[in-house]
């Protein structure tokens, strides 16, 4: 096994996947020199961070079977691609939970009180205590969170140690029991949140039906005087949108992340926040903390290990979600050719089967397959095998709709 590691990893996690098997740590790698560096390695394993990993460097390695975002969003894969090749993308949810809302907080606090435009001014050798001795103060103030996944749930309990009202949207109900932990109300859907909040801070990933979120008409929506912070991924947010109403004087925001923002640690980049004095903006660090790092690369060995070891891929984000109409459990003596004599039968059949597994009682004398399908196989079918010396019992079940 071969897993060619091409962005910033720590010595750590790397020395235990070496254990594993031969490592290739090329942190320097662009998406440009991706393909070639697959071709070249003939990785099995790859990880990356905010590389981006097209079809072309999918295909480049043949025996390339698993792809690691070390950290949440895939939106630089490209999933479609690797499921056609039946490549594995796995991620690690949550591992940078606390660092992005830790990051979140201090935008918050930094606009509230103009942290960062004091400290310029002071710099430069003014004191100016009577233009920045001003602030609303956050106490009481209501904060509007979009999404409410493991980032948000994380604001939620800082937040409430600031006395923040605590709001939140999703495109599902969420457990009472939940937002009862977390002290937060679950309004309608987005409109209602924009209309009762001084604070939209924006926690949902990027994808498609994600892009621009929130857009004009969102923003125009917000309270005049409200702050926008946006930590989650470029394109949830309408950047120019937003711009022209910071510009206006309607709004203030806090931003780490940006359309066409650079995917390298250093580049020249003209942003929004570059001529708008009421947005204060970090590039990209809001998950960049030792803590995290830490995290992140504990859950990507773990991750690996499973898979190396048991076939198990944890946090996969690639794999079909329908439910099978029908599963067909087998309990069988373990011996060399039984399954592969149901697999027969159920060729025979034209039955394609979607998912198995193959469970060993203790002692090694007798095991339980289980396999699913969307076509039943006839009663005949299921007669032969449950003749068979070898078969103890055939169970088969339909799904519940």
């Amino acid at each position: 096994m071969l897993v060619l590691i091409a962005d910033k990893f720590p010595a750590s996690g790397r020395e235990v996947l070496g254990r594993l098997g031969e490592v290739v740590y090329r942190p320097e790698l662009s998406a440009e020199q991706l393909p070639a560096a697959l071709a070249e390695t003939k990785a099995d394993i790859l990880v990356v961070r905010s590389t981006v990993v097209s079809e072309t460097a999918l295909a480049a390695s043949p025996p390339l079977s698993l792809v690691v975002r070390a950290g949440a969003g895939t939106n630089t894969i490209d999933t479609a691609a690797a499921s056609r090749r039946g490549i594995f993308v796995a991620n690690c949810p949550g591992k940078n939970a606390i660092a992005v809302a830790e990051l979140t907080m201090g935008l918050i606090l930094a606009l509230d009180r103009r942290i960062v435009d004091a400290t310029l001014e002071l710099r430069h050798g003014t004191w100016n205590k009577s233009k920045y001795g001003k602030a609303r103060g956050l106490k009481g103030q209501t904060l509007g969170l979009v999404g409410f996944g493991m980032i948000a749930r994380e604001v939620a309990v800082r937040a409430r140690a600031f006395g923040l009202k605590l709001l939140t949207c999703a495109h599902h109900p969420i457990a009472p029991e939940l937002l009862e932990a977390h002290g937060v109300v679950q309004v309608a859907d987005l409109g209602a949140l924009l209309d009762a909040s001084d604070i939209v801070s924006v926690h949902v990933p990027y994808s498609k039906a994600n892009h621009h979120l929130i857009g004009a008409d969102q923003i125009a929506r917000m309270r005049p005087g409200a702050t926008l912070i946006h930590t989650s991924r470029g394109g949830v947010v309408d950047d120019k949108a937003l711009a022209e109403a910071v510009r206006s004087g309607r709004l203030r925001a806090g931003l780490d992340v940006f359309e066409g923002e650079p995917a390298g640690g250093q580049a020249d980049f003209k942003n929004i926040a570059g001529d708008v004095g009421d947005i204060y903006a970090t590039p990209h660090i809001g998950a960049s903390t030792e803590q995290a790092e830490s995290a992140i690369s504990d859950e990507v060995v773990r991750i690996i290990e499973s898979f190396v070891a048991r076939g198990i891929v944890h946090h996969a984000v690639n794999l079909n979600e329908r439910v099978a109409r029908y599963s067909l459990v087998v309990r069988h003596l373990d011996r060399v050719g039984v399954l592969a004599g149901i697999l027969m039968a159920l060729r025979e059949e034209r039955v394609n089967v979607q998912g198995m597994s193959n469970t060993i009682f203790a002692g090694g004398e007798a095991a339980c397959a289980t396999i699913t399908f969307e076509q039943a196989p006839s009663d005949e079918c299921l007669q032969r095998l449950r003749d068979h010396e070898a078969i103890l019992a055939v169970e088969l079940r339909a799904a519940r709709t």
